[in-house]
């Protein structure tokens, strides 16, 4: 598989892709608000915590691009 030219380029999503985006990252705060008031304190939960992180920022990039980096329309 090659990546499409502009996979590590700035796209700007469209208007309601921005709309996609602000409820998956709500839904993702609402996780990880439940995970921070379940886990207990220590290595285990701060690895958690910034895996569902991360798990936000690719939800986004899935909301903009296919697989291989063909912008969404």
């Amino acid at each position: 598989m090659s990546l499409h030219h502009s996979t590590f380029e700035y796209l700007k999503p469209t208007e309601e892709q921005i709309r996609v985006m602000a409820d998956a990252r709500r839904a993702t705060a609402h996780y990880a608000e439940c995970l921070e008031n379940l886990l207990p304190a220590g290595a285990d939960k701060t690895y958690v915590l910034r895996k569902v992180r991360e798990i936000g920022m690719w939800a986004n990039v899935a909301i903009t691009r296919e697989a291989d980096g063909t912008p969404r329309k």
